[in-house]
């Protein structure tokens, strides 16, 4: 019998993916987004995990193996940065993230944000004042200071560290 999941089963995960990366890259170490989507689901029951991206022309292999690990992208066009013959880019993804959590809100019981932007504080207090707010995971213990209020919420990556880094066999290739 495939029951229809309440709205109290339903919670979703918005993911500042630059944050994310660069945060557990500030750490020392390169997060697995796959083994990260299972951590999500195993512990917390999440059942969407939205994740924000700029979007980068010649990374179809990335966003391929993302959704294929369960993640909803959603995109941000980036601007592309020539300083010689090194090319950055630069894409903020925070408009896209607080308005797809309240475009989302009606739909999810609980909400989880990872980041440790402070940028986010006007959303994850919205999210505690309407009693929404699950966690915020921010990807190490350096994250905004502006998010010290919200303390009993947050959870750093750092203890799960193992679980979720990347690990390179030598005959496996890494992923995108």
């Amino acid at each position: 019998m495939n029951k229809k999941k309440r709205k109290s089963d339903r919670i979703y995960v918005f993911i500042d993916s630059q944050n994310l990366n660069l945060g557990t890259q500030d750490a020392g170490w390169k997060l697995d987004f796959g083994k990260f989507r299972l951590y999500l689901k195993n512990k917390y029951n999440v059942s969407k995990s939205f994740l924000f991206i700029g979007y980068v022309e010649g990374n179809a292999a990335l966003y391929r193996y993302l959704q294929e690990c369960g993640y909803i992208l959603i995109f941000k066009n980036v601007l592309e940065i020539k300083k010689g013959s090194k090319t950055t880019y630069k894409g903020n993804v925070d408009a896209e993230l607080v308005l797809h959590s309240m475009l989302e809100f009606k739909n999810y019981e609980k909400a989880i944000i990872v980041t440790g932007d402070g940028d986010f504080y006007c959303l994850i207090e919205y999210l505690e004042k309407q009693n929404k707010l699950l966690k915020v995971i921010a990807p190490n213990k350096r994250y905004s200071s502006l998010l010290r209020k919200f303390a009993k919420h947050i959870f750093t990556l750092e203890s799960v560290r193992d679980k979720l880094k990347v690990s390179i066999k030598k005959s496996q290739k890494p992923h995108p």
